[in-house]
């Protein structure tokens, strides 16, 4: 199996020089503020660039903007001719000005239409980087950094004082991208006739619940008129805004589908027999109407899938075309956003997305210069060779990561008793903590863009690593390695996929540091299909994956990893799974307390959680702060600065255009 790149002292000197200068002053995710109680459109605020005459770009500031002053709207050139509507009656009354980013974070140029982006997958009918770009929630966070929570697909919302009752305002004139209007009956269908239909959705949605779990009485819905609804709950929930904006990447469509299009497929508004040719012609069994939905269903995950061609959406661009290496998408000309210019976003036209063999492929293609964008297959062990090759049109540069991205687990719920009694006594892992040299991994993983956890100890200490194992009874047996409460042997077989380049490397080093404690440890690389399979049936004992911890708002500790049949009673409301101990019970109410919690009061029950984690390491997440590189066209405009997390940039992409 291939291991990392070998990097020379020379190359890691030359890299620190070259990005020294720009990293000064670059820091993680700001501490979020407190989310309005009510939101207009996100228009008013926005710093943008001014339009020269020749409509290109001064990228000098222009004033604060007000969208309902923007009376005058210009569209694509390449939109002329196709037999539209007037852009400005394929706009929303009140459309969205752009504000994906903060001001702070980006220079806005209003820009020039026209172009293709080029992308690179080495994953059938997967994007990443499409995917973030189109992805388009119904609320969003600038930045997303939490902070200030705007309308998006909706236009507003307003929260009641006691956070129980949830008004939200549609964009009256919103379209679909066959030019259907988008009303509240959008939303009464995917609530009323899937959300709520059992057949459709046997699990109601967890986070739809009071309490923002399986045990909570579920949400109810509230049509007031054709562009208003409201949600509401009977517990407090000021969490659910931002979840409606970022956690979990979700889209518009968790209230929002096209009843349109889809009514034709659903039993209620379709008669099964005449559902029955197509049920059949999309290779499914008589009656079986649910299956023959789901798959006409697409759901924003499946935005960069062949299937989803045809299929009405919200999106800047829509997949049109898709052949066995090239997925094609072309800007959806009734778009809902605009610049304080009046033009209709996006400025880049479309969007070829290469699918390769694999990640070497990939690499292969960004360096000579055929990728004007990457992002999730870009790796930081390949920086010095993108800096080198930059001369083939394109710039690496260096953001924020979004996660912590190689977080150490031991499943803590395996059926191996001797595995459990071990791995659950914290002075176990208190030691195994000791033993990671922060300073090697950084050096030797990270090339230095890194710094060692700020909410668990960092210390490395192998003398008092090895006295925890002692008094817990961990003797060496005569092949010098220690035993377990059985008498044998104990090993920790760590089980990895390959789904980002540090993986492998950073395991084969942690483990060499675990055997100084007289730990057989051992290293598998599987199939990133079969290590998803066996975590999931709880038959992973060690493994290194990432979470999302620099994200507040996500709720990801890694749950699923360290205690998969903890995790599993927890989010089925004790269906399945083991019930935990107490001590994993007070992380999960305070993890489900910052859940429901306005963001302010999200903030101080999170510090709470990760004073728990420090204490109790439920997981190891060793190292924060790590840098993500982005590969960029030189000539794309309206890329964020680098102090941002690297994957906002990708929801911006609507923003991008190509200078000369």
């Amino acid at each position: 199996m291939k291991t990392r790149s070998t990097i020379t002292i020379a190359w890691v000197l030359v890299l620190a020089l070259a990005v020294t200068t720009a990293l000064a002053g670059c820091s993680g995710s700001p501490a979020p503020q407190d989310a309005e109680r009510s939101a207009d459109n996100g228009a008013a605020g926005e710093t943008e660039g001014s339009k020269g005459e020749d409509g290109g770009d001064k990228g000098e500031p222009a004033p604060v903007v007000d969208v309902s002053t923007i009376t005058e709207f210009q569209q694509s050139p390449s939109l002329e001719g196709k037999d539209l509507p007037p852009v400005k009656d394929r706009l929303p009354e009140v459309p969205k000005l752009t504000n994906e980013m903060p001001a702070s974070m980006l220079n806005y140029e209003i820009g020039r239409y026209g172009g293709t982006l080029r992308t690179v997958t080495s994953v059938i009918d997967w994007d990443a980087d499409v995917f973030v770009m189109n992805n388009e929630p119904l609320l969003n966070t600038p930045g997303i950094l939490g902070e200030e929570i705007t309308g998006n697909v909706l236009e507003g919302y307003e929260m009641s004082e006691d956070e129980k009752v949830f008004t939200f305002k549609m964009r009256k004139g919103l379209k679909w991208s066959d030019g259907e209007p988008v009303t509240t009956e959008d939303v009464r269908f995917t609530i009323e006739d899937i959300l709520f239909n059992k057949e459709l959705t046997p699990i109601f949605p967890a986070y739809l619940h009071s309490g923002g779990k399986a045990t909570g009485t579920p949400m109810k819905f509230e049509l007031v008129d054709e562009y208003t609804f409201k949600i509401s709950f009977d517990e407090p929930y000021g969490g659910l805004l931002i979840r409606l904006a970022i956690q979990g990447w979700r889209g518009y469509q968790q209230f929002i589908r096209p009843a349109h299009y889809l009514k034709k497929f659903h039993v209620k508004y379709t008669p099964l027999e005449q559902l029955e040719p197509e049920i059949r012609k999309a290779g499914f069994k008589k009656g079986e109407w649910v299956n023959l939905f789901n798959d006409k269903d697409i759901i924003n995950t499946e935005l960069t899938n062949k299937k989803a061609i045809g299929f009405p959406v919200l999106t800047p661009w829509m997949i049109v075309k898709s052949t066995q290496t090239t997925a094609t998408f072309e800007r959806n000309p009734y778009y809902f956003k605009i610049d304080s210019a009046g033009n209709q976003l996006p400025y880049i036209d479309s969007i070829q997305s290469t699918l390769v063999q694999d990640i070497e492929m990939v690499t292969l293609k960004t360096i000579s210069g055929e990728v004007d964008f990457s992002r999730e297959s870009a790796a930081l062990v390949k920086m010095p060779l993108y800096r080198e090759n930059e001369k083939n049109g394109y710039k690496a540069l260096l953001a924020n990561m979004h996660v912590t991205p190689t977080d150490i687990f031991l499943n803590l719920t395996h059926k191996d008793e001797t595995w459990r009694k071990v791995t659950q006594d914290v002075r176990f892992r208190q030691a195994l903590n000791m033993a990671l040299n922060r300073d090697e991994i950084i050096d030797a993983i990270y090339y230095g863009f890194a710094v060692p956890s700020k909410f668990q100890d960092s210390a490395f200490d192998l003398e008092a690593a090895n006295k925890l194992l002692d008094d817990m009874g961990m003797t060496k047996g005569s092949d010098g390695f220690r035993v377990g409460p059985d008498g044998k042997k104990f090993t920790i077989p760590f089980e990895v996929g390959a789904q980002a380049p540090d993986i492998v490397p950073l395991t084969e080093l942690v483990s060499e540091m675990w055997k100084q404690l007289g730990l057989d440890v051992t290293m598998k690389v599987i199939d990133s299909t079969l290590w998803g399979k066996r975590r999931e049936a709880n038959e992973l004992k060690a493994t290194m994956i990432w979470t999302h911890t620099p994200l507040w708002y996500m709720s990801d500790w890694g749950q699923g990893y360290w205690g998969t049949l903890w995790e599993m009673y927890h989010s089925s409301g004790g269906k399945k799974g083991e019930k935990p101990p107490a001590n994993v019970q007070e992380l999960y109410d305070l993890i489900d307390q910052a859940a429901i919690a306005n963001p302010t009061d999200a903030q101080a029950i999170i510090e709470q959680v990760k004073q728990k984690m420090g204490e109790e390491l439920f997981y190891f997440v060793h190292i924060g702060d790590v840098k993500q590189p982005l590969i960029v066209n030189e000539k794309l405009r309206n890329i964020p600065g680098e102090e941002g997390f690297a994957i906002a940039t990708n929801f911006s992409g609507e923003q991008f255009f190509f200078a000369d």
